[in-house]
């Protein structure tokens, strides 16, 4: 082959052309930028394996990206050498095998580079792909076509140019320079073995990312678990407790590792794949991809298990989608079972999801097996993804995180660490979910709806109109081994029995979790809706003059972008002036035009469902909107005074918006919010006062609509505050307190005309009270009732400043009416 490449160039473009006219090539890094190449210096390419078509589709990637090509010689060395090599080359004649020893030409390079100091090499290791299919274990086919053979590897090769030549990948990876290796003075031998190394090595780790794992068949690998000790103890404990027979428990646990596991198939992905193109690019307005450069680096050694937030059934299938398109391996996803459904649930099973029940506390064979299932996963290097809320959330924000999965990840690492784990927190952005209104009423109190084959048709069909843009951030991955020698330094087991439960995990598991929730947040993707959701929404009509709303836009972008949240935060590019055209378009408000002017509405319908995207990004403006209320009451507050007030409520805040600042540094934070207002002349600084802004002003206006974004939530903490001190210490338990403030806030939503279904969440109330108990702000008696003192009554003061008298009026009102609590 090598004489063929040498011999013509004109036969190599006919051959390029050919092959052209059939494979088709997504590229990756195929630019020097990228490549870090240098100007002057020799660039070497190295393929894994010797194949004309691979060098083929490098050459012609190479001319595509004006980058030196392959087939050129090295003309500046001492000897002429070809600008590429194949690391492994097939030796013998009828057989034909992998000859590993270190290719003629590296060696030269090499000797050549260690003879003359002002000499480097450049080599760009490239990697291709037909078809990215992941072979079986135990698989005939893959038998079948080795490389025993001259004629058989040739046919081999033409028959997944044929079947996969349309689904083809070139990876450039980061040049290595040869200088740098040979400057370390290790001596011919042993740099020439390093060098080899170290693309062997990158090789193996770039196929596993890209293609994943080889694949166990489903029967084999349920086998598998049967035959592993903890789930052969769970049998035995099974036979021994229900008094069956061996057989019975054992065709028991195979039973259960048939629901659970998933069936991979790259068919299924390809079909997907076809799929979802046409349902991004037409239903929705395509995808968006932030941040995924750290995630592409540590999938190649690292066991990689994505945690998205949860806003919608199609978050299974963008993600995988994302990934795929993105060149890494679609991840095995933790499926609740009752998405196990006829039609849905088998392709959903091929396309990497496996199931999991809602509850198995109690049936410990069940645990046995899915435990190790779940280990298995691990250990074998197989990308994962599960959602540590649990359930999709039904009011835009994330929910409280359910740990169990996460204690199961812990717990696996605990007994085979030697493939670290990395979570990837990622942050979903939709301009539209398909399921808003069904969450809406279920918010409302009507019963969720057991999920059918049919729901899914039926909202397609019903869709009349295209659901704007979905945008998918990568947050700040988080490495297991660091986060427990961060939270637990000892945490190393020294295991003479791997089943053990650590003392410290559910504290390791519970702040593991609020940490992977917070990153999430903190990857936040700001979008034309959101944006005018927050500025309508505070406003008492739900409408806005056109200008003003173009002044609420560009100050919360500006707010934005000169009090970055994170840096991960993403934010909208467009115009204030399209934002608006755009989500018009949208059918999400109205504009109305009369003698002064067009005014921007939102009709009571779309009040209620634009709740949900603000809430998407709420915890964005949390710090100065908390400052901003402030100033509802008074003209002006004393700067101590603020951060000290503002200090004591952070922490209800943090808790319910999963904020990133912990308590003890948020004075800093606080500051500087202040200063940011100040900057945007909300409010000015008088000596030790802060003023507001003058209330004939568009700076008053919008402080007051940035106040309104957190009083519903302060309203309920007042509430809750209000409640308690009504009825006095000793009073309540927890449920009954969580049931009358429920009560109360959904009468206070009439009277005020809320329109938000969260604002009586019960969740919402569940969480101020731990908060409150996690505090000691309020502790529980033996009798169960929730006991309290001082504090929480300067902590009412402190609540007290910050609402309208109108509002502390009415939950007063009801306070005193309705305390009694009423089953």
């Amino acid at each position: 082959m090598e004489k063929l490449i040498r011999s013509s160039q004109f036969l190599l473009a006919v051959l390029r052309k050919l092959i052209s006219l059939w494979v088709k090539v997504q590229v990756y890094n195929a630019s020097a930028e990228q490549l870090k190449l240098t100007p002057n210096t020799p660039v070497c390419y190295v393929l894994h394996n010797s194949s004309l078509s691979d060098f083929l589709l490098v050459e012609q990637e190479c001319i595509n990206a004006k980058l030196p090509r392959p087939s050129e010689l090295l003309t500046n060395l001492t000897i002429e050498q070809p600008a590429h090599f194949f690391l492994t080359q097939l030796k013998g004649f009828l057989f034909k095998r992998e000859d590993a020893s270190l290719p003629e030409q590296l060696k030269l390079l090499i000797n050549q580079v260690e003879n003359n100091a002002a000499l480097d090499v450049l080599l760009v290791p490239v990697s291709v792909f037909w078809g990215r299919s992941p072979d079986k274990e135990q698989s005939a086919f893959k038998l079948l076509f080795t490389y025993n053979f001259q004629v058989a590897s040739r046919f081999k090769k033409l028959l997944t140019i044929l079947i996969h030549g349309r689904q083809t990948m070139v990876h450039f990876n980061q040049a290595m320079s040869l200088r740098d290796i040979v400057n370390k003075e290790l001596g011919e031998s042993r740099t020439q073995r390093k060098v080899a190394r170290i693309l062997r090595v990158h090789f193996r780790q770039l196929r596993t990312s890209v293609v994943g794992p080889d694949l166990s068949h489903r029967h084999s690998l349920v086998s598998s678990l049967l035959h592993a000790p903890l789930v052969k103890e769970a049998i035995e404990k099974e036979v021994a407790e229900k008094e069956i027979d061996y057989q019975q428990a054992k065709a028991k646990a195979q039973h259960y590792g048939k629901e659970i596991a998933s069936d991979f198939s790259y068919q299924a992905i390809r079909l997907l794949d076809i799929v979802l193109s046409w349902f991004w690019n037409k239903v929705y307005h395509g995808i968006e991809v932030n941040h995924l450069e750290s995630v592409k680096a540590l999938a190649k050694d690292h066991e990689i298990i994505y945690v998205p937030c949860h806003r919608s059934h199609i978050d299974y299938l963008l993600l995988s989608y994302v990934l795929f398109k993105q060149g890494l391996t679609p991840p095995h996803i933790a499926a609740g079972i009752n998405l196990n459904m006829p039609v849905i649930g088998g392709l959903l099973r091929r396309s990497g999801a496996f199931f999991i029940r809602r509850q198995f506390k109690g049936n410990q064979l069940y645990t046995a097996v899915f435990n190790e299932y779940l280990h298995t996963l691990f250990i074998k290097g197989f990308p994962t993804e599960y959602f540590i809320e649990g359930g999709r959330s039904r009011t835009g924000r994330c929910l409280l995180p359910k740990t169990g999965m996460l204690a199961l990840t812990i717990r696996s690492y605990l007994r085979d660490n030697r493939k670290p784990i990395a979570f990837i927190p990622v942050y979903i952005g939709y301009e539209n979910v398909l399921e808003v209104k069904t969450y809406l009423g279920e918010l409302r109190g009507k019963s969720k709806k057991k999920e059918s084959p049919l729901d899914i048709f039926r909202t397609l069909s019903s869709l009349k109109k295209t659901l704007g843009k979905v945008t998918v951030n990568f947050a700040e991955p988080l490495k297991l081994g660091d986060y427990l020698t961060e939270q637990q330094p000892n945490w190393h087991p020294d295991y003479s029995a791997k089943t053990a439960k650590p003392p410290w995990l559910n504290a390791v598991t519970n702040s593991l979790a609020t940490q992977i929730i917070q990153r999430i947040n903190s990857a936040a993707a700001v979008n034309a809706v959101n944006l005018i959701a927050m500025s309508l929404l505070s406003t008492p009509r739900q409408a806005m003059d056109k200008n003003t709303l173009y002044f609420s836009l560009n100050f919360y972008l500006n707010l934005l972008t000169q009090l970055p949240y994170s840096q991960k935060v993403t934010l909208p590019t467009e115009t204030s002036e399209t934002m608006t055209h755009y989500v018009e378009t949208m059918k999400l408000i109205h504009i109305q035009t009369d003698a002064l002017g067009d005014v921007v509405t939102l009709s009571e319908k779309n009040a209620v469902v634009m709740t949900y995207y603000r809430n998407n990004i709420l915890h964005l403006f949390a710090l100065p909107s908390l400052i901003s209320c402030f100033f509802i009451n008074s003209p002006y507050q004393i700067h101590d005074d603020l951060i000290e007030a503002c200090t004591t409520l952070y922490p209800y805040l943090k808790t319910e918006l999963f904020l990133i600042w912990p308590e003890q540094q948020i004075k800093p934070e606080i500051e500087n919010s202040i200063n940011c207002l100040a900057q945007l002349k909300l409010i000015s600084q008088e000596n030790d006062k802060l003023v507001r802004a003058a209330p004939n002003t568009t700076e008053y206006i919008q402080l007051s609509l940035l106040a309104k974004a957190i009083s519903q939530m302060l309203e309920r903490f007042y509430l809750v505050i209000s409640v308690l001190l009504k009825a006095g210490s000793d009073k309540f338990n927890a449920q009954m307190l969580e049931t009358q403030c429920h009560n109360i806030a959904q009468r206070l939503s009439l009277v005020q005309g809320i329109n938000a279904p969260e604002f009586f969440d019960k969740t919402l109330f569940r969480t101020l009270v731990a908060t409150l108990k996690n505090k000691q702000v309020i502790t529980i008696n033996n009798q169960g009732s929730l006991s309290f003192g001082k504090e929480l009554y300067d902590i009412g003061q402190a609540a007290k400043r910050i609402l309208p008298p109108d509002i502390r009026y009415n939950i007063l009102h009801l306070t005193e009416s309705g305390y009694t609590f009423r089953e």
